[in-house]
């Protein structure tokens, strides 16, 4: 652990170094001052770089603020998938992800802030799938995953190509994080697929349906006003909630199918944006806390 900075009540900046992508990696952590388990959230695809993070955009330290659970936000992981990915990227560097969030950085924070060894980890549309994927791989890590937003069939050939899209945004090369279209590890990556892997852990997942909702109004949080914010929440915010409603489903079925007990949020109505994780986060936390004892 580099370094361990309060900021104020329960909450500290926390530099910690990975030897597995030798790089030092800023950590947001809410410690309730006594032994407590942990809540791992992961960022959007931009890993809170360029904006996309729980601390500013959501209420996530006030309402932590007054439960018994350590909060652990890594800044950082942009595009990544929070996944070990196979080969250097030219552009993202080396992403050994899944090794930092399930090897390296549990035992340092565990021993510098008392915590109990009971973890449950979350994230939003990108992070979605990564919270499941590291869930799934990572047995016996976490107790609980929360899914706000986001699409596990890896091993279909359009979201491969619309992961490929996305990372493109970025400058990144899907290519070398599970190999080209049809390498096995996008399979293996495929949670829907390996819903079995899910097998005693506690799961909550929640997609809307793409149709505007209470948040899509002038005043709502991050319109402020603007149309065109609005506009863009409304079409494009719309037609990817759509889309990853319809790779939520088949999970669902399958871990139903499983007789693996799910908790589901699919509300009537609701876009790919904040305000709608930020409501799922509070309503699937009874479901995580009681599963790591918060």
């Amino acid at each position: 652990m580099v370094s361990v900075t309060p900021l104020g009540g329960r909450q500290f900046a926390v530099t910690v170094y990975s030897a597995a992508m030798n790089r030092r990696i800023p950590l947001w952590v809410s410690h309730p001052n006594a032994s407590a388990p942990a809540l791992y959230l992961l960022n959007a695809v931009d890993g809170g770089e360029g904006g996309g993070a729980w601390t500013g955009r959501t209420d996530v330290a006030s309402f932590f603020a007054d439960k018994n659970v350590n909060v652990v936000i890594p800044m950082g992981g942009r595009a990544s998938y929070y996944t070990d990915w196979q080969h250097h990227d030219p552009v993202l560097g080396t992403n050994k992800w899944a090794t930092f969030l399930t090897r390296e950085l549990p035992p340092l924070l565990n021993a510098r802030f008392s915590m109990t060894g009971r973890n449950a980890v979350a994230g939003l549309s990108m992070s979605a799938t990564s919270a499941l994927d590291l869930a799934a791989h990572a047995r016996g890590l976490y107790q609980a995953v929360g899914s706000y937003s986001g699409c596990t069939r890896m091993s279909d050939p359009v979201v491969q190509a619309s992961v490929y899209a996305e990372l493109a945004i970025f400058g990144a090369n899907a290519a070398n994080m599970w190999g080209p279209p049809g390498d096995p590890a996008w399979a293996d990556h495929d949670v829907t697929l390996h819903a079995d892997r899910l097998r005693g852990t506690h799961v909550y997942v929640s997609v809307g349906t793409g149709l505007p909702g209470p948040h899509e109004t002038p005043n709502a949080p991050g319109i402020g006003g603007n149309v065109g914010a609005l506009v863009d929440r409304v079409v494009v915010g719309g037609a990817l909630e759509a889309f990853v409603n319809q790779c939520t489903r088949p999970l669902v079925d399958r871990l139903r199918a499983l007789r693996i007990p799910v908790t589901v949020g699919m509300p009537a109505a609701g876009t790919h944006s904040w305000p709608y994780w930020q409501d799922q986060l509070h309503r699937s936390w009874p479901t995580l806390a009681a599963a790591i004892g918060a």
